[in-house]
Order: structure tokens, then sequence, then C-alpha cells
């Protein structure tokens, strides 16, 4: 049976960093599924079209290619946040459903973060991990991560972003965040990246033993 491991959380949370490393650790590979949405969003304000157009967001969400996720603009803040507005849209959401199974039907497996994988993308994967920590700390962990790439912002400015994000992608009626409820959850506010690693691989290697 292929293994599919589905790890979903909220902005911030380490979540895209272990999944990176349990995909190379096991030999699969992985979707970083928030860059669809990002690269939605990119595409519609390159073209000057406005974030809450339903049918322009659909548009473009349904001829979305591989390619296009390369952009190393879809790492900038901005994106997040507009990421967060399109993400938000059933029909963008739709659109982008079988792009993503399609990414998980890998005969060996897959390795798919995102916000929805385990409840409604790969509601039948083998593995299912909710990667959460507190505000504070996911915002600190953004904070080094931009000013790292020579972004200019504060601290409580990206806090005040998070708990937004975290507010919308909750509160929204398509495919809101939530763990499974088989998810395993793990809190990495107090674990570094090699320790969030080791509990999540313990995680994975008793699956695969059974």
């Amino acid at each position: 049976m292929p293994l599919v491991i589905a790890i979903d959380g909220p902005a911030a949370s380490g979540k895209g960093t272990l999944a990176r490393r349990l995909a190379l650790h096991y030999g699969l590979p992985h979707l970083d599924t928030g860059l669809l949405y990002r690269a939605v969003a990119l595409l519609m304000l390159d073209a000057g079209a406005d974030l809450s157009d339903t049918a322009e967001a659909t548009r473009v969400a349904s001829r979305l290619v591989a390619d296009q996720l390369a952009d190393p603009r879809l790492r900038e803040r901005a994106m997040g946040e507009a990421a967060s507005r399109v993400s938000g849209i059933p029909e963008v959401r739709a659109a982008l459903l079988s792009w993503q199974r399609r990414f998980a039907s890998d005969d060996a497996g897959a390795v798919l973060d995102g916000r929805d994988i385990g409840t409604v993308i790969c509601p039948d994967a083998r593995v299912k991990l909710f990667i959460t920590a507190s505000a504070e700390e996911r915002a600190r962990r953004r904070h080094r991560e931009l000013a790292g790439r020579g972004e200019d912002t504060t601290l409580a400015a990206i806090l005040a972003d998070i708990r937004a994000r975290d507010e919308r992608d909750s509160s929204r009626s398509a495919a809101p965040l939530k763990a499974a409820e088989d998810a395993v959850r793990i809190d990495t506010t107090e674990l570094d990246a090699d320790e969030a690693f080791s509990a999540a691989r313990d995680v994975v290697d008793r699956v695969r033993e059974h």
C-alpha cells in the first residue's frame, strides 16, 4: 500500500520543513500545497485581477501547471496573505482538488503538506500529522525567515498576520483548517527541527511496521 503522509497545520508551524525532510528520508515526492494557492494569487496579481474575483481565480486554478510553482516570489510574505484570500474560494479549492490527488497517487506514495490534506485531499492517507505551535513562536520563526531573505518587517506585524490567517483559515466554509480525527498532533513550540523530525518519523515508522 502506498505510503501517503498527510501533514496539516497553521502557518509557520514547521510543517513544510518537516514534510521536506520526511520526503527525503523515505524517498517520496513532496508537494507543498500552499504553493498552489500562492501561484493562483500571484498569477492573478500579475494580470491585475482582483483576488476576490471568483470566476477569474477559478479559471487560473484550473489551468495551473507545475512549472508555475517555481517562481521565487511565491515565498514572499505578501503571497502568503494573498493565498489565504483565494484559498477561501470553494471553486478554487475544487479546481485544485484533482491536481493534488493526482500527485498523491504516486505508486510509492507521497508527502503533502497544507491545511486540508488529511481531512479533504487524502482522507485515506496511511499517516496523518497535525503540526502546530503557539502563534507567538510561529511569528518569531517567520520573522527570522523573512529577515534572512532581506524583507523589512516587524515581529508585531507578522504576529498580527498569523492570527488573521489562523482565523480566516479556520472559519472558512470550504475545507477549514482543522486536524483530522485520526491525525497525530505534534506541538513544535518547544521543539527544534531535529526534534520535530524525530517525533514525526517515530509516528511514520510505527505505521509502516503494521
